[in-house]
């Protein structure tokens, strides 16, 4: 049961991904409040190196994403990020992501470019590059994404699913919140698909 859970989470992952990253600049506006979730999703708490969220319906299983550092506080590298579940549905247990998940739906490539930044890619879309740096104002780690010409200090990335298979479910928008580092403002860019 728990293989066909993690089965159809990684298709609607998928979907999501390649649907959200389609021609982002095109489709990329201002926030609109219509079409909200009918559900309350939890916001990640007490974890220390947290970078972004990522929630989805159908359910309040939450992907995170997290600075991957070593005994003395400093990057790895080779595998800047980690990525697993909070599955909130399931008493918010922490879950590593299976195989399948990581090289083909919710796992990051990180690329070194010096200079402690890294560009990255979700495996299962790369046409959308995300940066990690540090700040020049707190001096931690932040992963930036640039839409619609705004860059944003990323917070959390939502996917709407309504209705739709599970093959092909109907992604009607993607939000990506944050800070506007213009401005230091939060900010929500909502993408339709």
């Amino acid at each position: 049961m728990k293989s066909l859970k993690s089965n159809a989470h990684l298709l609607i992952l998928s979907w999501f991904f390649i649907a959200l990253f389609a021609n982002v600049s095109a489709y990329a506006q201002a926030v609109e409040t219509g079409n909200p979730s009918p559900l309350k999703f939890p916001t990640p708490q007490g974890i220390a190196n947290q970078l972004f969220y990522l929630q989805r319906d159908p359910n309040t299983n939450t992907i995170i994403c997290e600075l991957n550092v070593n005994k003395n506080g400093e990057v790895i590298e080779k595998d800047p990020i980690k990525v697993y579940w909070l599955r909130y549905g399931e008493e918010g247990e922490k879950e590593d992501l299976s195989y399948i998940q990581r090289k083909f739906a919710y796992g990051i490539q990180a690329k070194a470019m010096g200079d402690d930044q890294y560009e990255l890619r979700f495996v299962s879309h790369k046409n959308l590059p995300m940066y990690l740096m540090k700040s020049a104002e707190d001096k931690k780690y932040h992963v930036y994404v640039t839409v619609n010409k705004k860059k944003i200090q990323l917070e959390r990335i939502f996917l709407r699913i309504q209705g739709g298979s599970f093959w092909l479910p109907n992604v009607k928008y993607v939000e990506l919140k944050g800070i506007n580092t213009a401005n230091k403002t939060p900010i929500i860019e909502r993408i339709k698909v």
